[in-house]
């Protein structure tokens, strides 16, 4: 088997969420736990740190991981979507999971799907590669492992594990149609990571949410902490934050947001000293300050051109559009570019209104992701106009971004391609 054979059977024999919706979402444990049997419950092998939450968790994971990294710590970490290419979902030390290992995990799995005992556990695409994960790890002899959760929490693929920390960063209203319709039902799914006896860092304190976690850790008699503000400066080079435990250091990733994603790692961080690890002021200042080198992250208020300036950043829900707008409303010097595209089953209203409040000057490119989830463009402009949002329809991104590139002033204007992970990984940068 190639590797291009082993991703087509990934993709193309098995339902995938992150192509088809709803119609591919299969909650619950059971063929997870089938599966982790089978191939020797590999989690059981390293120690792990379990992330849920609306927004923030991949710069959570990344974040934590590349501290650890720096901490001299061989460090798994398992996210998802990926932007380019499947392996960027499995990393060790930020490489991706070799091609080989890819392909020999696959091939293991339809040997045993020959035998008729297996043929009903028919998994999703996500609980096979969770599982294919958690054996590389193993395989690989990681000290500890990052593991972000797809969806939701309690019936996610990846909550088999117990670890030694969970952290759940935020809750806001994504995937309603799975997870609940309010935000105290989708923080009862993401409370479902809270595991018996051990510690829970919730990175926002949410008025709605807090009886939930509190309820949920207590009859867990798990310790629940909330993360602390930090002080922080925004800064040319970065996020200058003053005054933390672990001194003052700059954290690479930009965006207002990642100021309270690095309180939750902050958090985290002394959790995990309480665990047992050798976390020093200067691994956490190396970490921060080295996070895309480190794991390679992309996609988070990521600069990928100059003159003019272009940045992508994978908002695809409101809470994540909230701090978006937030950044362009303080953008004073020219119009802001911006190319926008969602899947269709998103409610994408509440985003749209933030848009149209943005009070900096923006010219609107109405794009959509190549997957089936994509929201097409045309529909996106009417749902647009709606509102008042007039801009041009140019479904593909990349002559989209060409054609931003010839609109904007090289020097004061700016080109944001924000929405959808899909419509990032279509960028061809």
């Amino acid at each position: 088997m190639t590797y291009s054979e082993a991703i087509d059977y990934l993709y193309n024999s098995l339902p995938v969420f992150q192509k088809e919706g709803m119609s591919a979402y299969k909650p619950g444990l059971g063929t997870s736990i089938a599966l982790d049997d089978l191939f020797g419950n590999p989690h059981r092998k390293y120690k792990t740190v379990h992330i849920a939450g609306t927004n923030g968790k991949g710069s959570t994971a990344h974040t934590l991981a590349a501290v650890l990294q720096s901490a001299g710590y061989k460090v798994g970490l398992y996210t998802s979507p990926h932007l380019f290419d499947f392996r960027e979902r499995i990393r060790i030390n930020g490489e991706k999971i070799p091609h080989e290992a890819v392909v020999s995990f696959v091939e293991r799995w339809l040997e045993y799907y020959k035998e008729d005992k297996y043929k009903s556990l028919s998994p999703s695409f996500f609980e096979l590669t969770s599982t294919m994960a958690f054996e590389y790890f193993a395989a690989e002899k990681v000290d500890v492992a990052i593991i972000e959760t797809g969806l939701g929490g309690r019936l996610d693929s990846t909550n088999i594990i117990t670890p030694v920390l969970s952290v759940i960063t935020n809750i806001s209203l994504d995937h309603t149609s799975l997870l609940g319709d309010t935000i105290p039902k989708i923080a009862f799914e993401k409370a479902g990571i809270i595991k018996h006896g051990i510690p829970v860092v919730i990175g926002e304190r949410q008025e709605e949410t807090v009886q939930v976690f509190e309820t949920k850790a207590k009859s867990e008699d798990a310790e629940l902490i909330y993360a602390s503000p930090v002080k922080s400066e925004i800064s040319e080079d970065g996020i200058i934050y003053k005054d933390t435990p672990y001194g003052d250091f700059i954290g690479e990733l930009k965006g207002e947001y990642q100021i309270k994603n690095t309180a939750t790692v902050i958090a985290s961080l002394a959790q995990l000293e309480k665990c047992g690890f050798d976390i020093t002021a200067k691994s956490v200042s190396e970490g921060f300050k080295n996070v895309t080198w480190l794991t390679h992250l992309m996609g988070r208020w990521t600069t990928i051109g100059e003159n003019p300036k272009t940045l992508c950043d994978t908002g695809h829900n409101v809470g994540g559009w909230k701090y978006i707008t937030d950044q362009l409303d303080n953008y004073k010097s020219g119009t802001v570019h911006l190319i926008i595209g969602f899947a269709a089953d998103k409610d994408i209203m509440p985003v749209l209104r933030l848009i149209a409040g943005i009070s900096t000057p923006v010219r609107l490119y109405f794009s959509s992701p190549s997957v089936k989830r994509g929201l097409n463009a045309d529909a996106l402009a009417e749902k647009a106009k709606e509102l008042g949002l007039d801009g041009v329809i140019i479904p593909d991104v990349n002559e989209a971004l060409t054609m931003a590139k010839r609109n904007a002033d090289p020097i004061n204007d700016m080109i944001l391609i924000a929405g959808s992970n899909f419509l990032i990984a279509n960028l061809k940068i």
